[in-house]
């Protein structure tokens, strides 16, 4: 998209029903879409039919680093490459809205495959507020894009990131939350390949219910040259 263009909204009624009702949206610039999305909506009902997964057993976020904290920690690093130097410094710099404390971390130092998964503790920076819930449904989506497909990379560590881009993602929201207080992000890819990767997500409220779930599929592109140690 064009920042500096306005985008023209088309919503298509694809259905209208007594509990369920269906959108169909297309944003538009300079004549073509950029962007397509279909939404459901449901009428509050009460069912006995209710379970959920368990949320996983983690420290809570206040015994965890920020994602800035561990930045800073590696590159207090003397023997680290300078291109990850500047790559870390660049990630440092990036005016992200979001807190993050990686319940797992990585190590940078290590290019060794590792399992696809990935817990993160995430919440909005800022104050949101008991507003609307689409604004903290809103926020969720934003949230939940961020480091979302690079948990299809973490077997393949040895590998350079050419290019990567989502494809597709999808959300069902079943609880209501606050997007400014500590979520629980849970990411896992079941599956990579054909330069492409498919990461599903769980977003869990403090209290152990499940607010949210994710998919995403994207492409995945790397050079075929394995990469060198980082130090």
């Amino acid at each position: 998209g064009d920042p500096k263009v306005p985008v023209l909204y088309e919503v298509e009624r694809t259905r209208t029903g007594k509990s369920f009702s269906v959108r169909t949206v297309k944003a538009i610039q300079h004549g073509k879409p950029i962007f397509t999305c279909q939404a459901s909506f449901q009428l509050s009902q009460e069912s006995p039919v209710q379970h959920q997964f368990t949320m996983p057993a983690v420290p809570p976020p206040e015994e965890l680093l920020t994602q800035e904290e561990l930045i800073q920690k590696f590159l207090q690093n003397p023997n680290l490459a300078e291109r990850y130097r500047k790559h870390l410094n660049k990630i440092q710099a990036e005016d992200v809205p979001i807190d993050i404390k990686p319940v797992n971390p990585p190590d940078i130092f290590c290019l060794e495959p590792q399992e696809p998964k990935q817990l993160f503790w995430v919440r909005a920076r800022g104050y949101i507020g008991e507003t609307d819930m689409k604004v903290h449904c809103c926020v969720a989506a934003y949230i939940s894009d961020y480091a979302f497909l690079g948990t299809a990379l973490l077997p393949h560590r040895q590998y350079r990131i050419k290019f990567m881009v989502s494809l597709d993602h999808s959300m069902w929201f079943h609880a209501s939350f606050r997007a400014d207080h500590w979520m629980l992000y849970e990411c896992e890819s079941p599956w990579a390949g054909g330069c492409r990767g498919l990461v599903q997500g769980r977003l869990w409220r403090r209290d152990g219910t499940l607010a949210v779930t994710c998919a995403q599929e994207g492409v995945i592109r790397v050079e075929q040259t394995p990469n060198q140690s980082k130090l």
